[in-house]
């Protein structure tokens, strides 16, 4: 629940696109490539160093719908290619921004899916018009904030070969970061005759490990309610050795197994590497996995795996 101090939230609807549009070969298939990226409004990989710049007044915004289109073209070749990782079947798109400023006024989700030519769905995040963000950790304030009377938004997505059902929202407990509300997407799809259920999740960072337990315990609950195999992936924001042990534990002992080492590097910023993004999963099998580097449209690196339903 959001502190009743702050600004009241302006939730927007689920917005979808070609949801009819599903590739004949995947009636076929048993197992299924999923993948996530938190791909930073296609901004490129330079958080810590563009902030540095924007702040000392030499970052320039001219060419910011090129950056943004021609990083979303090289990120939709690599999922769709095969080659820097397998094709991918659902990708879950964290940081998804549509019509910012920042990001150019690309609408993030719908290009990347269009260029993949797969369906999507994309929740805003509903950012308060008008509200200054408060002080934020130093080492969180790399960012570039979406201005304050922005008539764009950001928020999370879901691109698919397969038909998307039963699409939730899930809006996440928060009381650090009032400016920017935090929320998952989930949906189910089904392989041959069996449903699996898929969320994506953008856990706060400026929570501490307790507080993104707290998102996580939704997330769980919500997850729960669907009997059967489920994927949890995300951008689970475990900026530390705590938070990656933490986040591990609470979602083995609701069931969820995970092939990805504790330490896998999936952001880097100013020579430092660290384990942020996850795939967790529950009633499949995890028959490969990986990071998919050097893709470069984000600060993070995409990470997937294959399952076997």
């Amino acid at each position: 629940m959001a502190d009743p101090l702050s600004p009241p939230i302006e939730v927007q609807p689920l917005e979808f696109g070609d949801m009819n549009n599903t590739d004949e070969w995947t009636a076929t298939k048993t197992s299924l490539v999923v993948a996530s990226y938190n791909i930073r409004y296609a901004r490129g990989p330079f958080l810590i160093s563009g902030g540095v710049l924007r702040k000392l007044g030499m970052s320039s915004s001219s060419r910011r719908t090129n950056t943004v289109s021609d990083n979303l073209q090289k990120a939709a070749k690599a999922f769709t290619e095969g080659k820097l990782l397998p094709l991918v079947d659902i990708l879950a798109v964290q940081e998804a921004d549509k019509g910012t400023v920042r990001a150019g006024a690309v609408h993030v989700a719908r290009d990347l899916a269009r260029a993949m030519h797969m369906s999507w769905v994309h929740a805003p995040a509903g950012i308060p018009r008008g509200v200054k963000p408060v002080q934020r950790e130093w080492w969180l304030d790399f960012e570039e904030p979406i201005q304050l009377f922005d008539e764009g938004d950001t928020g999370v997505s879901l691109i698919s070969r397969y038909p998307l059902t039963s699409v939730t929202r899930l809006d996440l407990p928060w009381t650090k970061c009032l400016w920017r509300p935090r929320l998952a997407v989930a949906a189910t799809i089904r392989v041959r005759d069996t449903a699996v259920r898929i969320v994506n999740v953008h856990v706060d960072p400026h929570a501490a490990s307790n507080g993104q337990l707290e998102q996580l315990e939704v997330i769980a609950q919500h997850a729960a309610e669907s009997k059967g195999p489920a994927v949890i992936l995300g951008d689970f924001n475990t900026l530390s050795k705590k938070k990656c042990s933490d986040t591990r534990q609470f979602l083995e002992s609701r069931g969820y197994t995970t092939p990805f080492r504790t330490g896998t590097a999936t952001w880097r910023g100013a020579g430092l590497r660290l384990h942020a993004d996850w795939i967790f999963t529950r009633d499949v099998t995890v028959s490969s996995w990986g990071v998919a580097r050097p893709l470069s449209a984000s600060d993070h690196w995409p990470i997937w795996a294959e399952v076997q339903v």
